[in-house]
């Protein structure tokens, strides 16, 4: 093992071991420094030499599978690495700024099983997202910034369902975050000619009662989800939105007609990641939903409600709520 191997893996060890969830390397012209995203937050670790850099850059780009020499266009790769036995994948993504490259790596533990049940602050919420399931067709979208935990719910949503129900359920992701036992996941690459549309044509041959896809990205895979929809099947999707009124918002701006919304969109959970106290030291962290969905989601659609309406719990009633319970400390 030489000394870049070594650092790199003393470095992903160390970040394992405070359960960061990304390391963000970010340069300038005299040092590079590190970061580590833990619980939501980013935390400085240290910093490393521009040449040292360099070298560990080159290094993750070869083993990812990256074109070492580009250096003028972002790149996307994986790997993975082993911390106490447990396998680690390794999303790796590079991104050009002055005066150099931005690395970014995000960690995916691949025995995670979280289950469903210990996802949500609030039980209830739970409750209710399972009843959506119930639907034979239409969208349920799981939406929220990056980090929010919209992957991790989708996913131990459809385990929580395939121990309930033997569903057929099949997956478009590009890429594959997490490899799920009983699911048929696809990893969409547009480059080989397996898109998003490639690849629904084959899933629906395989007689899915559930599709999933990793992610609404633009507006043409968001007409693609509502396309799918119409074939009388249940979509499962993820986008990024602030809010879940700021989701129909987004939805709108890309092209999906209000017909297709109030047809087709069954619900919205989004989602926040809070802070709650397990006891006096330890800190972990539940999620909490803005649920949308029945008689305020039509309104919403049709633009004769908002987030003020007394029956929708916003994020910032939630967190008061959970406050008053005594699970976090932030109002």
């Amino acid at each position: 093992m030489n000394s870049i191997d070594r650092f790199s893996t003393k470095l992903l060890n160390s970040a394992l071991d405070l359960y960061a969830s990304d390391i963000h390397f970010s340069p300038t012209n005299k040092i590079v420094r590190i970061y580590f995203r833990i619980h939501g937050k980013r935390h400085f670790h240290h910093e490393i030499s521009v040449p040292q850099y360099e070298h560990l850059l080159s290094y993750y780009k070869f083993s990812s599978g990256m074109d070492i020499g580009e250096k003028r266009k972002p790149q996307n790769g994986a790997l993975t690495f082993y911390y106490h036995k447990r396998l680690i994948s390794l999303r790796i993504s590079t991104l050009p700024v002055h005066p150099s490259e931005s690395l970014a790596i995000r960690l995916l533990p691949q025995d995670d099983n979280i289950s469903f049940n210990r996802l949500c602050l609030f039980p209830y919420q739970l409750n209710k997202i399972k009843k959506w399931i119930r639907h034979r067709s239409g969208v349920i979208l799981f939406t929220g910034p990056t980090g929010s935990g919209k992957t991790t719910t989708l996913y131990a949503l459809l385990q929580s369902l395939l121990e309930e129900q033997s569903y057929q359920t099949i997956t478009l992701e590009d890429p594959i975050e997490k490899e799920i036992k009983d699911l048929l996941q696809v990893q969409v690459n547009e480059k080989s000619g397996l898109s998003y549309q490639v690849g629904l044509k084959a899933a629906l041959r395989h007689d899915p009662d559930i599709i999933m896809v990793g992610e609404i990205r633009d507006e043409n895979t968001a007409k693609f989800v509502f396309h799918a929809a119409y074939t009388g099947h249940l979509v499962l999707s993820t986008l990024h939105a602030k809010n879940a009124f700021g989701t129909i918002y987004r939805l709108k701006e890309m092209g999906i007609p209000i017909t297709d919304l109030d047809q087709s969109l069954i619900a919205v959970a989004a989602i926040e990641l809070l802070p709650i106290i397990l006891n006096e030291q330890d800190i972990s962290r539940a999620a909490i939903l803005e649920l949308l969905d029945g008689d305020l989601l039509h309104e919403a659609i049709n633009g004769q409600t908002s987030e003020s309406n007394k029956l929708f719990y916003t994020f910032e009633k939630l967190r008061r709520k959970a406050y008053a319970y005594g699970f976090s400390k932030e109002k």
